[in-house]
């Protein structure tokens, strides 16, 4: 099988991008550009190898939630494409999510949603994040609580307001994602929302939401009066 650079000028993936545009390259082409080479013990391109990758996990999105094993179960891709992959992955969560900064005013659900959907979507596990607010509503830190199992996540009060107590926070915003892309509240989401709120009632901190991120979309607890 031919290298892609004995192929013509004009099909060749990083050509065609710099002649083109990166807009008219598949999402198979693209990948090709970021695996770079191709696989010598099974004379394979790194174009071959893309769309392998693309068939076996069947979309970008998924190929994107793929993990450092997964990926390397793929016969030519190693711990170095591995790392370029899971890298250029990352970069692109990054860049499509915004995630609330210091001193940001929060202000509705949608916000919530529109700054960490990206991010929190394809994570297989639930991540248990807290925002702290000041008395104004605006953020003062993002706190990672917990990261679960692929079903639930273990979070316990004490933890939670541990921080709201060293950063003096006013009001704390909750936020977790669901594995299965649904963000429908489980009864242990509803339970653990009550016991947090009463937490924060003691303290004298104002708990704002709690907001389960789905795959496409989310439930605010405030938003629907839970």
């Amino acid at each position: 099988m031919r290298s892609i650079k004995d192929w013509p000028e004009d099909e060749r993936p990083r050509e065609k991008l710099l002649q083109q545009g990166a807009e008219r390259l598949s999402d198979a082409e693209l990948l090709a550009l970021v695996l770079r080479t191709g696989d010598a013990a099974s004379g394979t391109s790194a174009l071959d190898q893309a769309r392998s990758l693309l068939t076996r996990f069947g979309s970008l999105r998924e190929l994107a939630a793929a993990g450092s094993r997964e990926l390397q179960q793929q016969k030519g891709i190693g711990p170095a494409k591995t790392a370029e992959l899971l890298g250029v992955f990352e970069l692109a969560r990054r860049f499509s999510a915004a995630p609330l900064r210091p001193g940001e005013r929060y202000s509705c659900s949608q916000d919530v949603y529109r700054h960490y959907h990206e991010r929190l979507r394809d994570r297989k596990k639930e991540v248990f994040l807290t925002l702290l607010l000041d008395a104004k509503n605006r953020v003062i830190r993002e706190v990672q609580i917990s990261e679960g199992s692929l079903t639930a996540s273990i979070v316990h009060p004490r933890e939670v307001f541990a921080p709201v107590v060293r950063e003096s926070a006013a009001a704390v915003l909750f936020i977790h994602n669901h594995p299965s892309g649904d963000p429908t509240p489980s009864r242990e989401d509803i339970d653990l929302t009550t016991r947090l709120r009463q937490a924060g009632e003691l303290m004298g901190v104002r708990v704002l939401d709690h907001i389960i991120i789905g795959n496409g979309d989310y439930i605010s607890f405030a938003d629907r009066g839970l």
